[in-house]
């Protein structure tokens, strides 16, 4: 056994765009207008609690937000289910299909019978492309699929930790666009995880892939689920066809189920109108400083980055309530141009079940259990985690122009830790239970500028891993000042440092970024 460090420090230069998507106000509060990364309050304004990030905006005043960022105003209805708020359009739909999970447009046996189709295609893809036998499963090896234990496998780190929850998501997806719920479309994740590793391989049933797959996939699909059905609703009653292109491209099963089957699942979902903030990137980036790289010594130093991140439902808007899991979540994906790090990391966190609160006049915020699926691979190791944590979100006002946003959290996840990021020959990894932690903080200075603050941990005992005796223990810190340019145009500098502390019997090289 022996200790290895793997380090990354990067700095990263980007340009990019962002924009503030809020029709609600604060009672009392002061006129903003939100058209960029950040927003611009009156000078004369009293300090009631931000409403939206980065704080409230008025109708009345929003003479900033073009008008593609805006949704009509819609009736007021109970938000105690998904289906009581019709989408922007769906109140007169003469001649259209039932709204979202009414009538016919929920079904129980259409996204069942496309998951076993998907799963079924998916195997005979994987039979005429992949060399090895593992997908060569026939009735015998299903009937002894379904007699074995269930074990750990060591398939390569990005196939288990970002294809299999990609597929969960799609098996998600498919549930979530025939109009059922997230707790019923979570069922059809686990039964479809489960259907492909008895039926779908030969091995034996991985349990660490029905776990990523099932809430990974869960947690992943709904973020791309609802940003699809975000982009749909802001067309109204017809969306038109750049953004059905745009929500297939986000969500395939949505895509897929609104061109399949016509007016049957034209219904969009509600959103109930959340506050949102969202960036895109685009930059270069030079890693500053490596160590102990071990398998990988060929490490690049200057690479292209892309990035992008959004949140939704933040707190602060009167009106919007927190009903339903993912009334709030974060969504980033970053990508770089080295073939070690496709994707750099894929992250989300959402608010699964909690309620909003409010102290004093200046902060608003909400609190409860949160589901988070996270990979990130900075070159030459990787981390991926399905977890459930305690937290809340919040946002306080310091001053008419200066508002702080932050979500901290502390939970138990699935974790596993490699050495490199590759998807074919990466075996050499570390599972089991983590506890973890999060703290992120978004300082927002009137139009000018934001910073953000970001810093992960994660430690990986012996917990339910083959390695009783390895720990590891990872610390990401991320740090970045965006400043506006002009419009929703801003430039950003982030520096980034990813550390792994190994103490494992198959710990090789290190790297610092």
């Amino acid at each position: 056994m022996r200790h290895v460090t793997w380090a990354a420090a990067a700095f990263l230069l980007s340009a990019g765009c962002a924009t503030v998507r809020s029709t609600g106000a604060c009672p009392g509060g002061p006129e903003v207008v939100v058209d960029a990364t950040v927003a611009s309050t009156s000078p004369d304004a009293d300090r009631t609690p931000a409403a939206t990030d980065p704080l409230a905006t008025d109708p009345r005043s929003a003479v900033g937000i073009p008008t593609r960022f805006r949704t009509p105003t819609r009736r007021e209805l109970p938000r105690d289910s998904e289906e009581s708020l019709p989408t922007a359009g769906a109140l007169e739909r003469p001649g259209q299909g039932p709204s979202w999970g009414d009538g016919t447009g929920r079904s129980y046996f259409i996204p069942a019978a496309e998951i076993v189709g998907f799963e079924f295609l998916l195997n005979a893809y994987d039979r005429r492309y992949d060399a090895e036998d593992a997908y060569r499963s026939d009735s015998s090896s299903i009937k002894q699929n379904l007699h074995r234990g269930w074990i750990i496998d060591d398939d390569p780190f990005a196939t288990n930790q970002v294809m299999h929850p990609y597929q969960g998501s799609l098996v998600h997806g498919f549930a979530r666009s025939a109009g059922l719920t997230y707790w019923e479309a979570l069922a059809y994740d686990a039964a479809g995880s489960a259907l492909w590793e008895v039926a779908g391989e030969t091995g034996p049933p991985s349990a660490n892939d029905l776990i990523t797959t099932t809430f990974g996939g869960s947690f992943l699909g709904e973020a791309l689920f609802r940003m699809a059905s975000l982009l749909l609703e802001s067309g109204g009653r017809n969306p038109g066809i750049l953004r059905e292109l745009g929500a297939a491209m986000i969500s395939p099963p949505t895509g897929i189920n609104r061109a399949a089957f016509g007016d049957r699942f034209d219904g969009v979902y509600p959103s109930h109108d959340p506050a949102t903030f969202t960036r895109v990137g685009i930059g270069a980036r030079r890693n500053a400083r490596v160590t102990d790289l071990g398998a990988l010594a060929n490490a690049p130093r200057d690479e292209a980055v892309a990035d992008f991140s959004m949140d939704y439902g933040l707190p602060g808007k009167p009106g919007y309530e927190y009903k339903r899991p993912f009334d709030y979540f974060q969504f980033e994906v970053a990508a770089t141009s080295s073939s070690h790090a496709l994707p750099e990391s894929v992250m989300t966190r959402a608010l699964l079940y909690g309620s909003g609160y409010e102290l004093g006049g200046f902060y608003r915020g909400i609190w409860g259990l949160y589901g988070s699926y996270d990979y990130m691979s900075p070159e030459v190791f990787s981390v991926s985690s399905t977890a459930l944590s305690l937290g809340t979100t919040g946002q306080y006002r310091i001053s008419d122009a200066v508002a702080l946003q932050g979500t901290c959290l502390a939970g138990l996840g699935w974790t596993a830790v490699g050495t490199i990021a590759d998807a074919r020959t990466d075996r050499d990894f570390h599972y089991g239970y983590s506890p973890q932690g999060l703290v992120a903080l978004r300082l927002i200075f009137g139009s000018v500028a934001m910073l953000d603050m970001a810093g992960r941990e994660y430690y990986v005992g012996g917990l339910g891993s083959h390695d009783a005796e390895g720990r590891e223990n990872i610390l990401r810190g991320q740090v970045s000042l965006t400043v506006r340019i002009f419009g929703h145009h801003a430039l950003g500098l982030q520096f980034v440092s990813s550390v792994r502390n190994s103490n494992s019997f198959d710990a090789v090289g290190g790297f610092e970024e």
